[in-house]
């Protein structure tokens, strides 16, 4: 048993052996059907020779497909933060509400604000309307 190692001639018997007969039953009994026992032969070894199953399939998925490096969560501290960011804009909001309501002006002037801006963004529509509204004048 000592000589049977990968790269004796014993282990290559045995290969030899072996694909002899997944030919013999590939050629006598088709692909499909001789595929279907070698992966019923796989499941039997592995439900008879595995104890701790989980464990096996576990590592061997993370051999095939490694893990992340995954951050923990404090899922108390998230909602914390989560809750205090909350409470902020809402005070914020309410600020906002008073100064709009109780001064129009600053409305306005934000409004007044974005349109220059648009403006200043795209001349060439406003230059389009005003040559428009010329033309109707001279006309």
């Amino acid at each position: 048993m000592n000589d049977f190692k990968k790269g004796t001639p014993a282990f290559g018997l045995f290969l030899g052996v072996l694909f002899l007969l997944i030919g013999v039953l590939i050629m006598s009994i088709g692909f499909w059907k001789t595929l279907l026992l070698a992966v019923l032969f796989c499941a039997g070894y592995f439900l008879g020779a595995v104890n701790n199953k989980t464990g096996f399939i576990k590592e061997t998925m993370n051999k095939i497909v490694p893990e992340k490096e995954e951050k923990t969560i404090d899922f108390r501290k998230e909602v914390e933060k989560e809750q205090a960011s909350e409470y902020s804009e809402e005070k914020d909001t309410s600020n906002e509400e008073v100064s709009a309501g109780e001064n129009n002006e600053t409305v306005v002037d934000f409004r007044k604000e974005i349109e220059a801006e648009q403006a200043a963004m795209f001349p060439d529509a406003d230059s389009a309307q005003e040559s428009e509204t010329n033309h109707g004048v001279e006309e």
